[in-house]
This record gives structure tokens, C-alpha cells and sequence, in this order.
């Protein structure tokens, strides 16, 4: 019998676990004793905050970020395949994220893509995933959206594209979803608010299962008046535009 590669969910913020993860995800990583992660410290912060039972200095962790996607086609895939040996041996593999669920805005798709190209199995549980939540709350259209990463960081260009996701919204009523690194976070809310038009509907959607969340849908224009009051600075945020 071969192993399974596991795709765990790691709480967004670090709040109580059982707030955001079922006890059986827990029951899970105790099957593993290798896990593929995108940083080891955190990584091992993470077991032993959830009680991982097994000694984490015996446990095997293989680095998959975002230095892996930039080595040589062939030699990535190499490395990453040699990661899933343990399946082949019938042992349990976890795929961690950082933050919410591994493979979406996340390069865990890289080792998943070759978990299914050799036929493992793969086994995806349930847990928090930022993106979801804010469309949630957002009051916005759930029944079409399309989420689109980062939008560029030359001025110019962002408000290029800000305008072309309006342009989606009004005219497919597709809800645009993006984040931004968090330290643009102020930046990125200014050029939303005084390049969309006046009554296109903005989403801020911050700190999402944390004590400190905010989310607020507002106007482009009320967006204009009191973008001031809250301080994005450094948290994690998700952008939503809609109507």
C-alpha cells in the first residue's frame, strides 16, 4: 500500500487551532512524519503548538517555496519528486501552507501537479483559506469571481490594472479578488479609491479569524473619506472589488 500526500491548512493567524482546524486534521499530522513546507521554523512551531506527538527533531522537513520555483525546470522537478519518496515506502506525507490552505496563492501546486502525474493519492482537509472567508463577508457577487494575485507595483501599471478589474466587475459582475504584500497594504487601498469610479464597491477585508478583524465594503468614494481611519500596515489583507 503507498502513502498519501496530505494537504494541511495552517491557521491564519495564531489563534486557538480547534477555532479554525477540525480535530481530525490534527489526528492526520500525527500519521506524518515528513512534511513538505515552505519554512522550516515555522514549520516546527507550528506541530508542536498543535501537540504533534512524535519528536519534531526527528522529523524530516523538505523546503518547497518560492527558491524552488526559481531552479532549472528539470532539476526542480527531480528534487521534488524525490521529496514523495515516502509515499512508494506506504508512509504519510503533509504539505503545510504558512497560512491557510496549502496550493491556493501558495507553491505547493508545484508538488501536488507531480503527486497527481504519478497517480498518489491526495488527500485535501478542510481549513481556513483568506480568500474565501473575505468574498464571504463581502456582501459581493460569490456566484462569479476570479481571484488574480498581486497587482503590479509600478503606480502606473497598478492603476492600469485596478481599472481593468473594474471594467470586469461592471461588465460581467465578476467579483476581482487580489492581495498585496503588507507593507503596500495603505498604498494599495489609496489607489483603489481614488482610481475606481464613485459607486464601485470595494472590499478590505484584514487579520480574517483574528481578534483584530476588519472587514468593511464600502464605496469608492466613502473608501475616499475614510481610508485613513484604518491602518493596513502590515497586516494581512485581501482586496475585493465588486458591485
Amino acid at each position: 500500500m503507498k502513502g498519501k500526500l496530505i494537504l494541511f491548512p495552517v491557521p491564519i493567524g495564531a489563534e486557538e487551532v480547534n477555532h479554525s482546524l477540525p480535530g481530525w486534521n490534527l489526528e492526520l499530522l500525527n500519521s506524518c512524519h515528513s512534511f513538505i513546507v515552505e519554512e522550516i521554523r515555522t514549520a516546527r512551531r507550528f506541530l508542536k503548538h498543535v501537540g504533534y506527538i512524535h519528536a519534531i527533531d526527528d522529523t524530516t522537513f523538505f523546503l518547497l517555496n518560492e527558491h524552488t520555483s526559481n531552479t532549472p525546470i528539470n532539476e526542480r522537478s527531480k528534487q521534488l519528486e524525490s521529496y514523495l519518496e515516502p509515499i512508494e515506502r506506504g508512509e504519510n506525507i503533509g504539505l503545510l501552507s504558512e497560512a491557510g490552505l496549502p496550493c491556493v496563492a501558495d507553491p505547493g501546486s508545484l508538488i501536488t501537479q507531480i503527486a497527481q502525474r504519478k497517480g498518489y493519492e491526495i488527500m485535501p482537509l478542510v481549513g481556513p483559506s483568506s480568500l474565501l472567508l473575505s468574498l464571504m463577508a463581502s456582501g459581493f457577487n460569490g456566484q462569479n469571481f476570479a481571484f488574480v494575485g498581486y497587482l503590479p507595483v509600478d503606480k502606473s501599471e497598478r492603476i492600469k490594472a485596478i481599472r481593468n478589474l473594474e471594467a470586469r466587475v461592471h461588465k460581467e459582475h465578476q467579483t476581482q479578488i487580489f492581495i498585496e504584500a503588507p507593507y503596500r497594504n495603505n498604498q494599495m487601498l489609496e489607489s483603489l479609491s481614488e482610481t475606481c469610479s464613485d459607486n464601485t464597491m470595494i472590499c478590505v477585508a484584514c487579520d480574517l479569524t483574528m481578534e483584530s478583524q476588519t472587514i468593511r465594503s464600502l464605496s469608492a468614494k466613502q473608501w475616499r473619506k475614510e481610508r485613513m481611519q484604518l491602518n493596513l500596515h502590515k497586516r494581512n489583507t485581501v482586496f475585493l472589488i465588486g458591485n
